[in-house]
């Protein structure tokens, strides 16, 4: 099977569904649909958008093969006619979304799909399973980077990860929010970005001592020398053999920067000061101390408040796997249909939770910057035809309790349109940037947030907004849908 083919990574009812538009002729209906989500994870107060790479990939590749083919013939629920039809297929919708990387906040859409009614629903599902994981760790890794305090993180996941595409594509969406590399050699193959790693107990075990193993590595790998010291006994066998070894090197001349050890067990804060101390009386201060041992945010947020003396953390399963929060809880949703007119007639969808009924119509999101810090107000959904100026004043209002009001004047604020095309009439647009450069934009987007939205325990949430007349669109269906159930 060709493996950059995912057409068929899709729910049997996509498939249903299209079957069922083709027969009725509504197969070129046009729509639009919105994917976004509803609650931030881990409780916090923002989202960091990944996958829109591998999406992309996704909708390049759409096409069913004869191998395809012939597997949904034998499901014996498809007609010849609709397999004709999947066997020309083709994606000839536009696509819009945020750049990857940017801070992405509940209710908003963050892809918007505008397409006929068929093509849309074809490609639902593979949409929320590259967004809402991709989307997941590296909100997950911002956290991580964040109670680290500019220490460097790196990515340690692979072998814990659900598979490989969610180690490596994981791998990539941690980098991208911040870890300074991963031990994942192919995702530093296929995407650029720097792989780190030391070694394992079983090297220093394989030797007859702990001396001889960590000098054969210092002369194996002299300017990248982190030595695990863990494997008999920390302080009394580890960090004494450790410095013994960099005595070594720095006798050989061959002691360079990036040199130091690694801590995988114990109290991570009694051991890193004492080792420390150790270091420092042995003449080694800019040795490195680095740690590992099933880390989050919330145990490194404790140790670095415990005072300890770790200045490089690698972290795998609790960030690979998203632990606490295993799942994004993004959905796709029916904005809009193209009426007879050629204009696009807004849809709702109710629910007895509030929070479940959407935002109808064709949108885009304006964010809303306080001019003198830089930092991000609010995000402004607006129905498309919809145009603000920094120019005017801004009104600003909660959409769940409306009462609540904000009026920004012209000087206090400045305004940014989020939703780039990456597929206008089923071509292309998107420009591929590089990993790095995309991790270095998610940087200074992570710099927009007010501290006080980044703590890792109730945070001070983002205002995200109705205009006033995407406010009174929701209104008005709402009122026609409760008039028609009377």
């Amino acid at each position: 099977m060709d493996r950059q083919n995912l057409t068929l990574l899709t729910d049997l009812y996509e498939l249903t569904m299209m079957q069922g538009y083709f027969k009725h002729r509504d197969h070129d209906k046009m729509v639009i649909f919105d994917a976004f989500f509803r609650t931030c994870p881990f409780g916090g107060a923002y989202a960091i958008l990944g996958g829109v790479e591998q999406l992309v990939k996704y909708i390049k590749e759409l096409h069913f093969s004869e191998q395809d083919i012939e597997y949904l013939r034998s499901l014996n629920i498809f007609d010849e006619d609709f397999l004709a039809y999947l066997a020309e297929f083709k994606f000839t919708g536009s696509i819009y979304t945020l750049p990857e990387g940017s801070l992405i906040f509940p209710r908003e859409p963050i892809v918007k799909v505008v397409a006929p009614i068929m093509q849309a629903q074809l490609v639902e599902t593979a949409i929320l399973n590259i967004i809402n994981h991709q989307s997941l760790i590296a909100t997950k890794a911002s956290r991580i980077c964040y109670a680290a305090r500019g220490d460097g993180i790196m990515e340690f996941g692979l072998r814990r990860a659900q598979g490989p595409d969610a180690g490596t594509y994981g791998a990539r969406a941690a980098v991208i929010a911040g870890c300074v590399g991963t031990s994942n050699v192919l995702c530093g193959e296929l995407f650029d970005v720097p792989v780190k790693g030391t070694h394992a107990h079983s090297w220093i075990m394989s030797f007859d001592d702990e001396l001889t193993a960590f000098k054969t590595y210092a002369d194996l790998y002299p300017n990248a020398c982190i030595l695990l010291c863990d494997t008999y006994d920390t302080l009394k066998s580890g960090v004494p053999n450790a410095i013994k070894t960099f005595q070594y090197m720095r006798e050989k001349g061959t002691l360079g920067k990036g040199y130091g050890i690694r801590l995988d067990s114990g109290d991570l804060a009694y051991l890193s000061k004492k080792a420390r101390r150790m270091l420092d009386e042995a003449g080694f201060p800019d040795a490195i101390i680095s740690a590992s041992n099933d880390l989050d945010e919330y145990l490194i947020d404790s140790l670095k408040t415990q005072g300890a003396a770790i200045t490089s953390w690698g972290v795998g399963t609790n960030l690979i796997t998203a632990k606490d929060n295993p799942s994004f809880g993004g959905v796709y949703k029916l904005a809009a249909v193209m009426g007879e007119d050629g204009e696009f007639i807004p849809k709702i969808k109710l629910s007895e939770n509030s929070e479940k009924v959407t935002n109808p119509g064709s949108k885009k999101i304006y964010r809303v910057y306080e001019k003198d810090s830089g930092k991000i107000k609010a995000d402004l959904i607006c129905l498309e035809e919809e145009q603000f100026s920094e120019d005017e004043p801004l009104l600003l209002f909660d959409p769940a309790e409306p009462w609540k009001k904000t009026r920004m004047m012209p000087g206090e604020f400045t305004l940014r349109e989020m939703m780039i095309p990456i597929f206008a009439d089923g071509e292309c647009t998107y420009e591929f940037p590089k990993t790095m450069d995309i991790r270095t934009y998610c940087l200074q987007e992570q710099n927009t947030l007010w501290e006080e939205s980044r703590r890792l325990v109730n945070p001070h949430q983002i205002y995200v907004d109705l205009s006033k007349k995407l406010y009174d669109t929701k209104l008005r269906l709402l009122d026609e849908l409760s008039d028609k159930n009377l």
